[in-house]
């Protein structure tokens, strides 16, 4: 048997802030529950009801989320013995789980619902602040909030700041996007005679426990200091599409994806440098120059028409999503090994053909070291490994002699090859040694830069020529 509920809205203040229809309802009605009895309405009327409140859960429960579900369920299976009436705090369809609960439950054919009004704190709100939300409004729950999500030029309102805990946690999440001592308003008590709005720096707001409760809001100003924003994705889209706009850099106008390429390369190698560095303010910064490379391609590509950094981001998210079934999905991969073949097998997948070439894999577009090494990668799994590191090592001899075969008939072409092939040879030797080439000569690179730098700094401080003259060189 699927019951009735009638949800109706206690509202933001006391009894006679009520709609007379309301009131009402809350007299006749014979099987009455109260969310929580903590509301001035309840308190007023506490001796002309008789109901039963959820109080006793949120001891009993460690989460809100338990709470709210165990409350929604009890409700369905009184509806099963008799319709139910049941009051919430301000209006049902504003921040309130357990109403939206119950919706869901609807939907399903687990019960009937029927929401009637009730008067929203928010607009008691509007007015307290003199706010108007046209401006631009963004009104979230505290356990929903996300620095991410934040819309730092509207108004924002925070509601559900039960206690200090959520406070805190509260304080702790604009912080990532406000300064400490941005201005923030505790609002309580809002439409009611004890109304109390507290102006206080955000790092404050879970000193003032005794002002945090069940009708408690914070209120964050919007941000007009431009230099807050500095931290948002959306600031520094704009500042690169102004970069490429017409009144912007020449420089950055007349780029293209193919005067970029050497810039990503450097860019990818500096943050290698700044992790070998273990320097993690130089690695932010080098991790900032290589997004810098991705948001300049995407503006070239919005710019020409063909793809924006939005088409980026979502072929990302989807391929992750895609790529990680084990995660996302219903698979599971408790190992590495395991992570890395299903991630092989989806790549394949996605090409869409089992008898593609192998070499249509590698990106030709890679720094020859990089490409050498992916090349041999590939030769191996086609069986075409050289036998052994016995092998490896007669080749890069037999290299070496024809280098030195070039010299000594000044034949360049010659020793171009050579040279190319010792250089292979060595980049298979470093695979055979698990070894990656790549970062095996940027470090020495390093090393090499470290030396220049001493003799450099020797050569000034005892103010010797930094050059050599012919007769010196000889």
């Amino acid at each position: 048997m699927t019951g009735n509920i009638h949800v109706i809205g206690l509202g933001a203040g006391d009894v006679n802030q009520l709609s007379v229809g309301i009131y009402k309802e809350l007299r006749e009605s014979k099987r009455l529950f109260m969310r929580t009895s903590e509301h001035p309405v309840v308190v007023d009327l506490k001796h002309e009801l008789t109901f039963h409140s959820f109080d006793e859960l949120y001891v009993k429960h460690a989460d809100f989320d338990s709470v709210y579900q165990e409350i929604a369920e009890r409700l369905i299976s009184e509806a099963k013995q008799g319709d139910v009436v049941y009051a919430v705090p301000g209006h049902p369809m504003v921040a309130e789980k357990t109403v939206q609960l119950l919706l869901e439950a609807a939907k399903q054919g687990r019960v009937n619902v029927n929401v009637k009004g009730g008067q929203s704190f928010i607009d008691f709100l509007f007015t307290a602040l003199n706010i108007d939300p046209i401006d631009g409004f963004y009104f979230c729950d505290a356990m929903d909030l996300e620095a991410e999500q934040l819309p730092l030029a509207n108004h924002m309102i925070i509601c559900q700041v039960y206690d200090a805990f959520i406070a805190s946690e509260v304080k702790l999440t604009l912080m990532e996007v406000l300064p400490a001592d941005y201005d923030i308003v505790i609002v309580r008590s809002v439409g009611n005679s004890d109304q109390q709005l507290t102006r206080i720096s955000l790092y404050e707001l879970d000193h003032y426990i005794d002002a945090v409760d069940n009708l408690t809001s914070v209120y964050v100003p919007p941000v007009t200091d431009a230099r807050l924003f500095h931290g948002q994705f959306l600031t520094l889209r704009k500042i690169i599409k102004r970069l490429r706009g017409p009144e912007g850099c020449p420089w950055n106008r007349q780029q293209t994806h193919r005067s970029l390429r050497k810039y990503l390369i450097e860019e990818a190698f500096e943050v290698i440098e700044a992790i070998d560095e273990e320097d993690d303010d130089h690695l932010a910064e080098e991790l900032g120059d290589v997004l810098l490379q991705v948001l300049l391609h995407a503006q070239i590509g919005e710019d020409e028409g063909y793809f924006d950094i939005r088409d980026v981001i979502r072929i990302l998210t989807e391929k992750m999503i895609r790529r990680h079934p084990h995660v996302f999905g219903e698979e599971t991969a408790e190992t590495v090994e395991a992570v890395s073949e299903r991630w092989e097998a989806i790549k394949k997948e996605e090409r869409g053909s089992d008898s593609e070439r192998l070499l249509d894999s590698i990106e030709k577009g890679l720094p020859p070291l990089m490409l050498a090494h992916q090349l041999q990668k590939q030769a191996v799994k086609m069986g075409l490994d050289w036998p052994g590191f016995q092998a490896t090592w007669e080749q890069i001899a037999t290299g070496w002699k024809e280098v030195q075969q070039g010299v000594q008939h000044g034949d360049k072409h010659q020793i171009e090859q050579r040279v190319g092939d010792m250089l292979f040879s060595l980049v298979n030797l470093s695979r055979h040694y698990q070894i990656d080439p790549v970062l095996a000569l940027q470090a020495t690179n390093q090393k090499f830069m470290k030396r220049l730098s001493g003799i450099e700094t020797e050569v000034t401080e005892r103010s010797l020529p930094m050059h050599l003259d012919k007769n010196e060189e000889e």
